[in-house]
This record gives C-alpha cells, sequence and structure tokens, in this order.
C-alpha cells in the first residue's frame, strides 16, 4: 500500500470512528481508539475539518462529524429511497404495536441501521447509523436466515464473536442453531444480547429475486414486552417486512 492510499485509509477510519462520537471528542480520545499516535490522528483530524467531513468546537476542544457526512448520507438515503419507504412503514408499525421498530441492512460482517421510530412510551437503543455484528442482534440473525444457508455459513465462519453483554452468542455452534429455529418459525429473537433490559424480534426483508434487502425488527424493554408480548405482533411485523419489500424493489434511481 502507497504511503497516499495509507493515510487515506487512515482518515476514513477516523472518520467511520467519529460516527461513535456524534456529540463530539477531543483529539486524545480518536487516537486513542484509532490506536494511531497523537501528532498523527490531529493532522488527519484537521485535514478532516478542512474538507467539510468534520467540525472543531474551539470551545470544547473536540471534534465532530461536519455537515458533509449529513449531505452524503442524506443523498444516499435519498437515491435508495429509504426516506419515503421505510419511514412510513415503521411508523405504521410502531403504531399498531406501541412499541419502537427499525430496518437495517448488512455491510459485510455488520448490520448498519438506517432508520428507527421509537414507541409511544420508551425510546429503543439502537440509533441510525449504529453498526453491530451479525451475530449481536435480531436484525443481523435475521438477515442472516433470510440468505441461502451455505451463504450465511460463510459469513459465520468469519465472525470473531466478541460479546457485547453477558448474553450475546458466542460460538458459531449456538449462533446456526438459532438462525435454523428462526427459519421455521418465520422470525429471530435475541434477549439482552445487544443491551442489558432489552429485547427484539426480527425477519428478513426479502425481494421478489429472493435477494435479502435488510431486516425489520420490533423492540422493546422487557418490563414492558418479553418474547412472548412481542411474538404477538408477528402478524404486523410480516406485513411490514412485506411492503418494505415491494417497496424497495420497485424504486428507481433518480437520474
Amino acid at each position: 500500500m502507497s504511503s497516499g492510499s495509507s493515510t487515506l485509509a487512515k482518515g476514513l477510519d477516523l472518520l467511520r470512528l467519529m460516527g461513535q462520537y456524534p456529540s463530539g471528542a477531543p483529539a486524545a480520545v480518536f487516537a486513542k481508539d484509532s490506536g494511531l499516535p497523537f501528532s498523527t490522528a490531529y493532522r488527519l483530524l484537521n485535514s478532516l475539518v478542512a474538507s467539510g467531513f468534520a467540525e472543531f468546537d474551539a470551545a470544547t476542544k473536540q471534534y465532530r462529524p461536519g455537515l458533509v457526512i449529513f449531505e452524503l448520507s442524506s443523498k444516499v438515503a435519498s437515491v435508495r429511497g429509504y426516506d419515503g419507504t421505510i419511514l412510513p412503514v415503521l411508523q405504521r408499525l410502531s403504531e399498531t404495536t406501541n412499541e419502537s421498530c427499525l430496518f437495517a441492512v448488512r455491510d459485510g460482517l455488520d448490520t448498519v441501521t438506517v432508520h428507527t421510530v421509537d414507541g409511544p412510551e420508551f425510546r429503543q437503543t439502537t440509533d441510525p447509523g449504529d453498526r453491530l455484528p451479525l451475530h449481536v442482534s435480531a436484525m443481523g440473525k435475521a438477515i442472516l436466515a433470510g440468505l441461502p444457508p451455505h451463504e450465511a455459513d460463510e459469513l459465520i465462519e468469519q465472525l470473531t464473536f466478541a460479546p457485547r453483554t453477558a448474553h450475546t452468542v458466542s460460538d458459531a455452534a449456538a449462533l446456526q442453531r438459532q438462525i435454523a429455529h428462526g427459519r421455521e418459525v418465520g422470525y429471530l429473537y435475541q434477549s439482552e444480547e445487544v443491551d442489558l433490559g432489552m429485547n427484539a424480534i426480527g425477519t428478513p426483508v426479502v425481494g421478489s429475486d429472493g435477494k435479502v434487502l435488510g431486516a425489520v425488527v420490533i423492540a422493546a424493554p422487557l418490563f414492558r414486552a418479553t418474547k412472548t408480548g412481542l411474538v404477538q405482533h408477528r402478524e404486523a411485523l410480516d406485513v411490514a417486512a412485506y411492503q418494505l419489500a415491494i417497496a424497495l424493489t420497485t424504486i428507481q434511481p433518480r437520474g
């Protein structure tokens, strides 16, 4: 790798890391989390500021994502039809279930949350742009369940199974059993694997061509709804997945 491409890769890694601190963090935090020398992180952060990808608050000495990131993400969401098709479906699902609802897509070995709608009484704990390993969440497991078994197994073999909580599934065999069961019953369930006190059910969103477009999820605190309560919303979840599949496969890219 040339020095130029290496520098670009480090800058992009810092930009992705910045997404974990939407309200901002000092250069020392980015240096520590990225493993870069402070001088290198400081130089790259200021390059991101100069290009508009980051902002620097002189009062707090913190760096945060810049408006260019918002502009790019908005354009991508608009072109892919996410804004106009996903949010209305999630809103209807939330109104029907009185719970929080999410839609996520796969990026490599992770899920990336695209849109969320909070329930009327409790806010869910995942935000748009959040990234989670496939094995952790109901949405990741749902995406795996929607894939052909051999494709899902190939992805599972690459997972490191880093735990998010003490309840996170910890090995490939256990995850494969969960996915096999999910394929049988039509939904995937997780309890306190992402955040303590929260559980969720999800199902894959699959296009007419069989392509997995993402996953739709209903999430709730355990004191409000356990697995039994969430499963009561299976029909509404299936309807939402069907509506999303139709909408996302009929979107025409804008010229």
